[in-house]
């Protein structure tokens, strides 16, 4: 089955946030096709690299009503994604939000 789900990526820092969008593979766990928000890789380096760095976390949306989950970062690659343990979680409460309507 080939579900990706739209997601949104908030790498938490010590002093502030950076948002992306981002593409989740329920299949896998991978975050592909990011996307950030006035936040410019190629001159500030991958948020999970920077020494203020914390965690970082994903929200998945249904109308007003959404999940939060942690994401995995790796400060080499730049790359998102979950663990399995994680993504089976997710999948349990995602099919949750989606069999209600959107509030």
């Amino acid at each position: 089955m080939d579900l990706k789900l739209p997601i949104q990526i908030i790498d938490e820092l010590s002093d502030g946030v950076v948002r992306a969008r981002g593409e989740l593979d329920l299949a896998c766990g991978e975050i592909r096709n990011v996307r950030y928000e006035d936040y410019d890789v190629a001159t500030q380096g991958v948020p999970a690299a920077l020494e203020d760095y914390e965690f970082s976390l994903g929200i998945l949306q249904n109308g007003t009503r959404e999940v939060e989950f942690r994401v995995e970062a790796d400060a080499v690659s730049g790359r998102y994604s979950l663990t399995a343990t994680e993504l089976l979680e997710l999948k349990g409460r995602a099919a949750k939000l989606f069999s209600r309507a959107p509030g």
